[in-house]
């Protein structure tokens, strides 16, 4: 178990092209590695909190589900255009 910590360290740190976003060593998607990626990940997550809440008490149903969808699809392209090409993958990648 402590391997895998260790292998995902390594694998956040190596970063030569400066990324906001690697791809995550375990799964599909990406991880923020630097202070860029994880505030976009703040900013993402304050909106939609804010937005869900509203929409949840039933005012502005439209604009809120608007804004939620729009919020979710940024993040997308951000990660996209900022990070590595998403692919799945279980575990660092084998050394020849």
């Amino acid at each position: 178990m402590k391997n895998i910590f260790i292998n995902y360290i390594k694998h956040l740190k190596t970063n030569p092209e400066n990324l906001w976003f690697r791809k995550k060593l375990y799964g599909w998607g990406w991880t923020p590695v630097k202070w860029q990626g994880w505030i976009t990940i703040l900013v993402a997550v304050l909106i939609f909190v804010f937005f869900w809440v509203d929409l949840m008490s039933g005012k502005n149903i439209l604009i809120n589900t608007v804004v939620i969808i729009i919020d979710f699809f940024t993040l997308l392209f951000i990660c996209y255009k900022k990070g590595e090409r998403p692919s799945w993958q279980w575990g660092p990648k084998k050394e020849d």
